[in-house]
């Protein structure tokens, strides 16, 4: 209790709420997997009839398009949910392991147990899927979780609060609702594991307060995303991706396109074919559509954007479309820049919006050398026909995930590892890789009763056991 005392948790506002979370915990660790499925149904049903619901909420918090709502907010959640439902059984059944010709008296069996309370930490950008998502892998897994969503989007908050409550038992899952000192708080509890999405800064503060109670990370960050267009590409169809990418949720989003590299030699057509695509996919009748395009989450956000528009033009770049931005409704218009000097804010920072730099590459040679010296981004895009080209970029790019020839697709591929490396973010998520996260991996060894193989080497060691010792070295 003393060692409690001094790091701040005894005095916790949230320890009572963290010592119920393990004392069921600890009771759902021999619950059987139909437990864990009634709740994943129960989240479904309610997603399901609630839809309406969510959509509503962050349109109110950043005025997200209808249609993205459905495809970045919910149908990722569900999707997992089933997924889970079909799968849990083969997930959870402990795995038999190869026995080793040394180990031949024995059976070997990795066992997938809750890691038991959790604490997930989500950010505002996809406030309703990048909170609940976590949760459906915790849940799969067997654990209790605590949610805190970002106080940026407060709508989504209280819609995410009214439904755990509604379905789930509050020693089970929690909602709590605050700022940064709500979160401080939360990270100076002893928590089995910690799922944290957002900034590299912030992740860094998190694992910090983790590591004071060797807690468990899953950290999925951001950084600088590059996209590459060699001159092999189907341009027209690459610039319609790339912009779907870029400026979905306008352009708010952990793995969308940061900056562009396009091989000079089709530098020129390329840049025609972005602007058809934004006139295309996001204007009518010269404007921007509402329907279609939404805002930048809080006036902080605004003005961080437009001193890096700012920036680029002191600079000495170009705007190549748009540039123009309302502060009263915090509207930023689709954005393409060139000209920019690698000193410049654009590309040093995440962007994190509709802004998207443009940059005329000669050689591959080249844009490697400089995505080697920022730090490995969370995503890695490639649009090309070259399969010299491709391998290239996979043998020799660290990258959290890479995608060819598409944008963004590979975040909802449930059978896909999710995560970044190093600056970019820590361990893996979706799927199966979620379950795990949310799992201690076990190792179970069961010995024969009676003569093994290792009482062969059992004291005292005679001449005969010194030979076998090094006969068993050398050949296994």
């Amino acid at each position: 209790m003393e060692t409690k005392e001094k790091s701040g948790v005894g005095t916790n506002p949230y320890i009572g709420l963290f010592e119920a979370h393990k004392i069921k915990s600890q009771i759902l660790r021999s619950a059987p997997l139909n437990v864990r499925k009634e709740k994943l149904r129960k989240l479904e049903k309610w997603l399901m009839t609630n839809s309406d619901l969510v959509i509503e909420a962050v349109y109110k918090d950043f005025k997200k398009p209808e249609v993205e709502g459905f495809l970045s907010e919910i149908q990722p959640v569900v999707a997992e949910i089933r997924h889970a439902l079909r799968n849990l059984h083969k997930w959870a059944r402990p795995k038999k392991i190869s026995t080793p010709v040394t180990y031949l008296s024995t059976s070997a069996h990795v066992y997938f147990e809750p890691k038991g309370v959790c604490l997930i930490i989500a950010p505002w950008n996809f406030p309703f899927m990048l909170t609940v998502l976590p949760l459906v892998e915790a849940i799969a897994a067997g654990n209790t979780a605590i949610l805190k969503p970002s106080e940026l989007t407060p709508h989504t908050a209280q819609l995410i609060e009214d439904m755990v409550s509604e379905l789930f038992a509050e020693d089970e899952v929690k909602v709590v609702q605050g700022e940064v000192a709500t979160s401080q708080q939360l990270l100076a509890l002893p928590f089995d594991h910690i799922f944290f999405t957002g900034s590299p800064a912030v992740g860094k503060i998190v694992m910090e307060a983790a590591a004071k109670n060797l807690t468990s990370v899953t950290l999925e960050l951001g950084g600088k995303s590059p996209v590459i267009v060699d001159e092999t590409a189907n341009i027209k169809d690459a610039a319609e991706k790339i912009v779907w990418g870029k400026f979905f949720n306008c352009g708010q989003t952990c793995v969308a396109p940061d900056h562009l590299y396009v091989h000079e030699n089709v530098s020129s057509a390329f840049v025609k074919e972005l602007k058809k695509a934004l006139n295309k996919e996001y204007y009518k009748e010269g404007s921007v559509n509402d329907l279609d395009y939404g805002r930048i989450v809080n006036e902080r956000h605004f003005g961080r954007l437009s001193s890096l528009m700012e920036d680029m033009v002191e600079k000495g770049g170009e705007v190549l479309h748009g540039g123009s931005a309302n502060s009263e409704n915090r509207l930023i218009e689709p954005t393409l820049v060139t000209g920019l000097p690698d000193s410049s804010r654009l590309m040093q920072e995440e962007i994190f919006g509709p802004i998207l730099p443009v940059i005329p590459f000669n050689s591959l040679d080249e844009v490697i050398g400089k995505i080697l010296k920022m730090p490995s981004p969370l995503a890695l895009y490639l649009y090309t026909r070259s399969k010299a080209n491709t391998r290239t970029i996979i043998d020799e790019l660290p990258a959290g995930g890479i995608c060819i020839n598409d944008s963004v697709l590979h975040f909802a591929h449930y059978n896909l590892p999710f995560g970044g490396v190093n600056n970019s973010g820590i361990g893996k998520s979706h799927g199966y890789y979620g379950f795990v996260a949310f799992s201690n991996e076990k190792p179970v060894l069961t010995q024969r009763i009676g003569f093994t193989t290792l009482k062969a080497f059992y004291p005292p060691y005679n001449g005969l056991i010194k030979k076998l010792a090094k006969l068993v070295t050398k050949l296994f």
